[in-house]
C-alpha cells in the first residue's frame, strides 16, 4: 500500500471537490475562493460568538496584587 494517497488512485476531500466544480482551472479558483471567503464569514459571524461564552478565556488564575 501507497502512503502517498494519488498513488493509488484516491487523491482525497479536495480533489474531489475540484473535480466537482464546474469550469476551467481559472473558474474552480475562484469558486473556491468564494467558498472559503464564505466559510470564514459564516465561522466569525456565527460560529465564534456562539461558542465564545463556552470558552475559558475570561478564567485567569492570576491576581490584581
Amino acid at each position: 500500500m501507497s502512503q502517498v494517497p494519488w498513488r493509488d488512485g484516491r487523491d482525497g476531500m479536495y480533489g474531489w471537490i475540484w473535480r466537482h466544480l464546474p469550469g476551467n482551472a481559472w473558474v474552480k479558483a475562484l469558486i473556491s475562493l468564494l467558498l472559503v471567503l464564505a466559510v470564514v464569514y459564516v465561522l466569525f459571524q456565527y460560529v465564534f460568538p456562539w461558542a465564545e461564552p463556552l470558552l475559558p478565556f475570561n478564567d485567569v488564575t492570576v491576581d490584581n496584587q
